[in-house]
């Protein structure tokens, strides 16, 4: 009698790892983008810091560091979660919060705020 495989048998989980480290350092670089917006307002010389390049101004900086923040978070979390069973759902929103702090920390009226302006 041959061994048939069940339909009812589990499917091997794929570990969420990947896919976790993704969002999260997603999340990481967006806010990075807006907490370097925000400081720029805030701290007098910040801005100038940023000035990488003349004709774009602090903008160049504040993205820059952003992109380097995602990059350097995503490849830490990637070489930790890449086997792992990571809790997605939980990353999922956390990295939601940290993208619509970092979309709030680009405004005006939020960075002012904080600039006491």
């Amino acid at each position: 009698m041959a061994v048939t495989q069940s339909s009812t048998q589990a499917k091997a989980k794929v570990p969420m790892g990947v896919a976790s480290a993704a969002f999260l350092s997603g999340g990481i670089g967006v806010f990075v983008i807006g907490l370097m917006t925000t400081l720029s307002e805030v701290i007098p010389g910040f801005a100038s810091m940023l000035n990488w390049w003349s004709p774009a101004g602090p903008l160049v900086g504040k993205t820059l560091v952003g992109i380097l923040a995602w990059l350097i978070s995503w490849a830490i979390l990637h070489a930790i979660w890449k086997d792992q069973e990571t809790n997605f759902g939980k990353i999922y929103m956390f990295s939601l919060i940290l993208v619509g702090l970092g979309f709030l920390l680009t405004f005006p009226p939020i960075f002012t705020m904080f600039a006491g302006g």
